[in-house]
């Protein structure tokens, strides 16, 4: 069982997943904007939230590769 045919039995397709991805990339870099305008003492806290959320679009989007390649085969 891949996480892939998991996702796919909530219903989720690789299509939205995609969208997904795209839209954590643009939560990203609007939190990456957002830490600059925070004071000095909450800015690397921000700053890391930002980096965070930008690891997830790689994920998400291997997850939707995935879910595409199962329903090919």
């Amino acid at each position: 069982m891949t996480v892939g045919s998991v996702v796919r039995r909530t219903g989720i397709r690789g299509p939205a997943l995609q969208w997904v991805s795209l839209g954590s990339v643009g939560l990203s870099i609007g939190l990456w904007l957002r830490a600059k305008t925070v004071d000095q003492d909450e800015r690397g806290n921000a700053e890391r939230r930002a980096i965070f959320v930008g690891l997830w679009p790689s994920m998400i989007w291997l997850i939707a590769e995935s879910m595409r390649r199962e329903e090919r085969s």
